[in-house]
């Protein structure tokens, strides 16, 4: 795709001084030029001037294809906004312009601080010149003297980790490599702004950790990030706040939970249901996906106790349901091992999650499935029926009932989660949700007043203390 739409007078990357903010999209607007045949390039350029001039002036041997159509956001200085949405929904286009590589066809982008941006393997480097070279390049077009790129090469050739390979051509590079040494160019020159766009997603495990531990320590600096994922658990751990694009549209903003839960409803709708779920987004008539505490939460009832109970009022107001495609859930709760339902649970006992699924046609290959999460959002765990497609149920009969139960040990500190239920089986020859409801039960861990455990999970870890020399004072 290609542009030859002239600007006037286009504004990029326009300094916001002495501003809270870090970023302003006012309306932004972008369209690519499309030409079936090369041979309409070379008419656009030189015949349709001359028709143009002659009164004909509706003149185009191109498609217009409108990747972004008037998105206005702005983002604060020191915040973590992740960008949603699936592909060709205008995610990269609109990073591309903040970051001043595309030209808007309307709208302006101001920008205040240094930007560091990750947009595309290796986005910036000559495959021709080796890592080093590269390093020193991409190094001065972020704005470092070559001063501060030596002071800094020990430290991004560490972080990179690529071995005698930094002396090697970057064509010979594999996608990993490019990305490892791309980032710790990024990351260590210091940015106001950084700027991700899905290139963590070749690394490994490791060094997935590393990115993610060195982003949150720019974060802690008060750098502002702009994240783009296709993993809604990444967006809700690490964000502040989060946009919905689709098709070129800004479909809503606001908290990760809540958007990441709109943009899976509309992902895993039948197709003849995403246009009505798509303006329900807009409008705002869906669930707000926002995780609300119970009105009395562990604040108001801190003692410690012994006993599950069950807590009527205890219910997240911020369940979204997949539509339905063939299958329905119903009637989710957690139960003690005798089966009185309860909500309140204790730490280290066993428990079981029950929930019913009506069949309303026939399906193939189907698995059950359970997730745990936090208050923000994040992933905590769960299980599925059955660990392959191949070993699922084969066949489910249309009007069967399902009564599915996951047993498990409550492992996680004082505080309150929620929980998914999802069914699974094959449509179109893939994989998909029959039927899928987010934050469908919570449940409160109780307090214990001798609890050493910290964070979200109770590992049961027991600490021994020996003294080689010396005693022990008070």
């Amino acid at each position: 795709m290609s542009s030859d739409i002239l600007l006037s007078d286009p504004v990029l990357a326009t300094p916001v001084s002495a501003s809270p903010l870090a970023i302003r999209v006012s309306g932004l607007s972008k369209c690519f030029h499309i030409y079936d045949r090369p041979r309409q390039r070379l008419q656009q350029l030189l015949v349709a001037p001359v028709k143009k001039r002659m009164g004909r002036t509706d003149v185009k041997y191109y498609r217009e294809f409108w990747a972004l159509k008037n998105i206005n956001f702005e983002v604060a200085k020191g915040e973590t906004v992740g960008i949603i949405g699936k592909n060709g929904s205008g995610k990269s286009t609109l990073l591309q312009i903040i970051c001043g590589t595309l030209s808007p066809t309307a709208g302006d982008v101001q920008v205040n601080g240094r930007i560091a941006a990750l947009l595309e393997l290796g986005s910036g480097f000559n495959p021709d010149f080796t890592g080093r070279e590269n390093v020193y390049l991409n190094g001065t077009i972020l704005g470092l003297s070559r001063q501060e790129i030596d002071q800094r090469f020990t430290e991004i050739e560490a972080f990179a980790d690529i071995g005698d390979f930094i002396d090697q051509q970057v064509k010979s590079y594999s996608s990993g490599m490019a990305v490892r040494l791309a980032f710790a160019v990024a990351i260590n020159a210091d940015p106001e702004i950084l700027i991700v766009d899905e290139a963590l997603s070749v690394g490994d495990e490791l060094f997935q950790r590393k990115c993610f531990s060195r982003i949150e320590a720019i974060r802690q600096k008060g750098a502002t990030i702009l994240f783009v994922s296709h993993a809604g658990s990444a967006i809700v751990e690490l964000c502040d706040r989060a946009i919905l694009l689709d098709s070129g549209d800004m479909l809503t903003e606001g908290l990760p939970k809540q958007v990441v839960g709109n943009y899976q409803k509309m992902l895993y709708a039948a197709s003849d249901r995403r246009s009505i779920i798509r303006q329900q987004i807009i409008s705002g008539a869906l669930a707000t996906g926002v995780a609300a505490l119970p009105s009395e939460d562990l604040a108001s009832n801190p003692e410690p106790t012994t006993d599950e109970s069950f807590d009527p009022g205890l219910k997240p107001d911020s369940t979204i349901e997949y539509e339905d495609k063939g299958a329905r859930i119903r009637e989710p709760g957690i139960y003690t091992m005798t089966g009185v339902r309860v909500n309140n649970l204790v730490r280290g006992r066993q428990y079981r999650y029950r929930y019913t699924v009506d069949f309303s046609r026939l399906s193939e290959r189907v698995r059950f499935s359970m997730l745990i999460k936090t208050v923000s959002g994040a992933e905590l765990g769960g299980a599925m029926s059955a660990p392959t497609v191949a070993e699922a149920l084969e066949w489910v009969e249309a009007g069967a009932c399902v009564n599915v139960q996951f047993e498990f040990t409550c492992r996680l500190t004082a505080g309150v989660y929620f929980l998914n239920a999802g069914v699974t089986g094959i449509s179109d020859q893939i994989e998909t949700f029959l039927h899928r409801a987010l934050d469908v039960a919570a449940f409160r861990v109780m307090p214990e007043s001798q609890s050493l455990a910290t964070s979200i999970v109770d590992f049961n870890c027991v600490p021994t203390l020996h003294f080689v020399e010396g005693v022990l004072t008070s």
